[in-house]
């Protein structure tokens, strides 16, 4: 199994200020917890620059134009009330969405048979015309469109682990058939959206809300008897995973208590699925998790798994 590493020091500049849980040491832990001695057969590459176009396909082209243009040259512009923007997140934002497209060619390219992008900002809020929750522009959204127009995928799969709804991937996702999102996320929580009643044109949205406290079980359950079944017979042709570490039992911004070892089961039963149903092309993209010790070893544990390494 030959998994890919694709991040970039870059999006280290997305300068979101004192005192924000989404913050450059966020990708500084995760970077040396996949340290070349831990992780030697890690294929590691520069995540490039997403251009406009890469963007626009999910993302109207105007709005992409509009974002790009308001970033300042100089300190700090809020977005919304929680999302932040600096001079040095315009290549943040182009490679964390560049390290997605780029993953997406090494799978399909018979580079890497999966691969992780330790990136940020997050995406997974990002709305088609709205930066959000941290997140400029959808990471994920942007992946499964060039997975689509490069290479002719007709059913692709995000499966979204995040303690918080990914709106913007649902908002992406829900009008076509031939898009699935899944998420487990705490409810009541931001950004209040994610019911499961909310199930898309073609039940093509599988929302498993869990309450505060759930812990390990309850998340198991909701992947084993809800999510999980409705992704295999989904049967995508590529799979990509919003990989939120911040359902861990100790992030401070949510409480469903998960452990390291949940987060290597998940990505074992998602591996075990697109083994069956899209010769394993997965890529995985990291989104939230704010406690850096819980986001070292939880990104651990899930590389791990996808390098099939089973959580030695």
């Amino acid at each position: 199994m030959t998994t890919m590493l694709i991040t970039h020091m870059d999006c280290l500049w997305h300068d979101t200020g004192p005192s924000h849980p989404e913050r450059p040491d966020r990708l500084r832990a995760v970077r040396h917890a996949l340290n070349e001695d831990d992780f030697p057969d890690l294929v590691r590459i520069d995540a490039p620059l997403a251009d406009d176009e890469m963007i626009a396909r999910a993302h109207p082209a105007d709005h992409v134009e509009a974002i790009f243009s308001v970033i300042p040259a100089t300190g700090r512009l809020q977005l919304d009330g929680d999302t932040v923007v600096s001079p040095g997140s315009v290549e943040a934002v182009r490679r964390a969405a560049g390290s997605v497209v780029a993953a997406v060619d090494a799978v399909f390219q018979g580079q890497a048979d999966n691969a992780f992008c330790a990136v940020r900002p997050p995406g997974h809020h990002a709305e088609p015309r709205q930066p959000m929750g941290f997140c400029v522009f959808n990471n994920v959204a942007i992946g499964a469109h060039h997975a689509r127009a490069r290479y002719g995928v007709g059913r692709v799969a995000v499966v979204d682990f995040d303690v918080h709804h990914g709106n913007g991937t649902e908002a992406m996702f829900r009008d076509d058939p031939d898009l699935f999102y899944g998420s487990t996320h705490q409810w009541p929580l931001y950004p209040g959206t994610g019911e499961a009643s909310e199930t898309g044109v073609a039940n093509n949205i599988v929302n498993v809300p869990l309450q505060p406290d759930a812990g390990s079980d309850a998340f198991r359950e909701a992947m084993s008897g809800t999510l999980l079944p409705a992704l295999a017979a989904f049967r995508p042709e590529f799979l990509i995973i919003s990989a939120g570490f911040d359902g861990h039992q100790r992030d401070p911004l949510a409480h469903l208590n998960l452990t390291d070892e949940d987060y290597g089961w998940v990505t074992r039963e998602l591996m075990t699925i697109a083994a069956n149903c899209c010769e394993g092309r997965v890529v995985s993209v990291l989104e939230g998790g704010y406690d850096l010790d819980a986001l070292q070893s939880a990104s651990v544990a899930h590389v791990r798994a996808l390098e099939g390494r089973d959580g030695q």
